[in-house]
């Protein structure tokens, strides 16, 4: 359902994961190249699999449940790629002349990991409110 907040946060977490991270480059390396998260298998894995999981997560809006499992999940996803964001760019190779300078792209899981918390405390809203409501009965 697209009138949900929790889709559009999740519509934005895929935008993030996905189509962003395939343009804006993580970080510049010492000899002027950019360099892409597409340019290691590591990075390529776990952000296919944190894509993938935020699209099943739209798909399944009728199971809140598994959709805020899923969107667990994809949170620890997000935070194995921050750290391995951060242990590769503390440990860049040549970086004892010439500084690299890390690109917005390495901040980009913290917004997906943004977007998911909103997502998970707007399910979790709704899942009160039904149960809520089914206490009324």
């Amino acid at each position: 359902m697209i009138q949900r907040i929790q889709t559009v946060y999740l519509i934005l977490a895929f935008l993030v994961t996905s189509v962003l991270l395939l343009f804006i480059p993580i970080w510049t390396l010492s000899d002027g190249k950019l360099f892409y998260f597409n340019q290691d298998p590591i990075y390529t894995v776990i952000v296919g699999l944190s894509t993938m999981l935020t699209v099943v997560s739209i798909i399944s809006y009728k199971k809140r449940q598994n959709q805020f499992v899923m969107n667990r999940l994809n949170i620890i996803l997000n935070l194995i790629l921050l750290g391995l964001f951060v242990y590769r760019s503390l440990n860049l190779s040549g970086e004892a002349l010439a500084v690299s300078e890390k690109g917005i792209g390495m901040f980009l899981p913290i917004v997906a990991i943004v977007l998911l918390v909103l997502a998970n405390k707007a399910i979790k809203k709704d899942e009160d409110l039904v149960k809520s409501v089914d206490r009324l009965r």
